[in-house]
């Protein structure tokens, strides 16, 4: 299911961490050649992915919110 980022937090290892609109969370890595998200890097290009939906796995299993 589809959901909007509403911002970002860092976890204990410093990799961010997306905050969706449903409530959970979900790592956004710049891991290439895995995952290639070189918006995650600066704080411009995060900002500038406010809004942007992403897969929450989390939602489709039906888990209880992240916060």
């Amino acid at each position: 299911m589809n959901q909007p980022i509403t911002g970002y937090r860092k976890d204990d290892e410093d990799d961010w961490v997306a905050e969706l609109a449903c409530g959970h969370f979900q790592h956004v890595r710049h891991n290439p050649p895995w995952t290639n998200r070189p918006w995650v890097e600066s704080e411009t290009g995060r900002k500038e992915m406010l809004g942007q939906l992403l897969n929450c796995k989390k939602c489709t299993q039906g888990a209880p919110r992240d916060y």
